[in-house]
């Protein structure tokens, strides 16, 4: 074997390495309980805040008539319950 070819591998390993090293830092990340609840965070955020920052009230309003909603039918469940 050349010392080319002996050169040429031993790069060729180590950027493999490299490479490995880099996806399993990512997956790291990615399973890690703070980034989950991060991302959580950000997806629900998104769908209630535009991105000026202001409330998506065409989101947000539904959400609260929805609540509202089960809180009265519980209060109203209770109240015939007794």
């Amino acid at each position: 074997m050349a010392k080319a070819d002996t050169t040429r591998l031993v790069r060729e390993i180590e950027e493999t390495r490299l490479h490995l090293a880099d996806t399993v830092d990512a997956l790291v990340d990615r399973a890690h309980p703070k980034s989950i609840a991060r991302r959580g965070l950000a997806s629900v955020k998104g769908r209630f805040v535009d991105e000026q920052g202001s409330v998506r009230l065409e989101t947000v309003v539904p959400v609260v008539a929805g609540a509202a909603a089960v809180v009265t039918a519980i209060v109203i469940l209770r109240r015939l319950v007794r």
